[in-house]
């Protein structure tokens, strides 16, 4: 296992201000740091924590070529180019976890070395953490037996439903003349019968509560095209929305057909069809560690764990072990192979 937990690697160059030339190598994202790593000796020529940013752009070396610049704290620019699949795509996920780096201070930027204190606060952390993913659960049981509770009801009223048709059919039957075909029995007027029914599923759609939402960056079968936004579980589906709160889609909890997490930072849901384009969107957010737990237990048999993430599956849950690297991410066989060898050209456009 790797000492340190690669959340994205990219392809890339990096530009060396003394020597005015561009080195090609790997762009490394860990959920605290930004790391670039030379393809020719494989040392990092750039480590520095999320932390220490001032500033993310997308700016065009040399008015020509796409890159991506990271301003620090001591106004050390970097400058990454030709960066793979796409600059957009690097830009918005880097973003991403600086964001969460900066919302989650002070405790985001605590060094290696774990004081007693420190450690302290990491237990009452996952002690929190715990706390709240029973709450989840709790709630997720109580909206289930709402709905158990409303199919009763509604077995109830079809009972006494036949039973009226039961007894029409008992009048229509009998003789004209014969005097006890009276209805001597008050039947529900139709009126309260839709009455109780609204009442009923209002109930069970006033109940539907937000389980967990957090901020995610949303891509839809073009990879190198990605947007922020917000996934929201619910417990009868999923809901995606934009950065503006616009709804882009929702799932119904039966419309899931697999739900695949990629990394613990990454997960891809999918609605199959026959006949038309199947719709899955690959979501990726630094606080998806919080959601895949609620995922596993509100899509446990449509959920599947792959090989970057298996450590994340509960004990008992089962899941197929198929290779699974990150659809953000270029292969990094691939990318030694297409790499563009010693050139210092930056070539992507963005």
């Amino acid at each position: 296992m790797s000492r340190d937990i690669y959340v994205h690697t990219w392809p890339c160059s990096y530009y060396l201000e003394l020597e005015k030339r561009w080195v090609p190598g790997k762009l490394l994202l860990t959920s605290l740091s930004v790391r670039f790593m030379t393809d020719k000796t494989g040392g990092f020529l750039v480590d520095f924590p999320l932390a220490n940013i001032v500033e993310i752009k997308k700016e065009a070396s040399h008015f020509i070529f796409g890159a991506v610049t990271i301003l620090e704290k001591d106004n050390v620019k970097h400058w990454f180019s030709s960066l793979q699949p796409s600059r957009n795509v690097v830009f918005h996920v880097i973003e991403h976890f600086w964001r969460e780096v900066l919302l989650s201070q002070p405790g985001a930027a605590g060094g290696s070395s774990a004081s007693p204190e420190t450690k302290g606060k990491q237990l009452t952390g996952l002690m929190a953490c715990s706390q709240k993913r029973l709450e989840d659960a709790a709630r997720v049981l109580h909206f289930q037996g709402e709905q158990l509770d409303s199919i009763a009801s509604g077995l109830d009223r079809m009972a006494s439903d036949l039973d009226v048709a039961d007894r029409l059919l008992t009048e229509l039957e009998s003789p004209s003349w014969w005097p006890f075909s009276f209805k001597f029995w008050k039947m529900p007027s139709d009126t309260e019968l839709r009455e109780g029914s609204s009442t009923a599923s209002s109930k069970a759609l006033g109940k539907e509560g937000i389980v967990i939402r957090i901020p995610v960056v949303i891509s839809q079968r073009t990879e190198s095209h990605v947007k922020p936004g917000r996934l929201t579980i619910l417990v009868s589906g999923l809901e995606i929305h934009d950065s503006n709160s616009s709804l882009i889609h929702r799932f119904e909890r039966e419309d899931v057909d697999d739900i695949k997490v990629h990394t613990r930072y990454e997960v891809s849901i999918r609605q199959r069809f026959i006949g038309k384009p199947d719709i899955v969107f690959h979501l990726i957010s630094a606080r998806m560690p919080e959601a895949i737990p609620v995922l596993e237990m509100q899509f446990s048999k449509k959920i599947e764990f792959l090989e970057d993430a298996m450590m994340l599956r509960s004990p008992g849950a089962s899941s197929t072990a198929e290779k699974g690297h990150s659809v953000w991410q270029a292969d990094p066989g691939e990318a030694e192979g297409s790499r563009l060898g010693g050139q210092g050209g930056a070539g992507e456009t963005g």
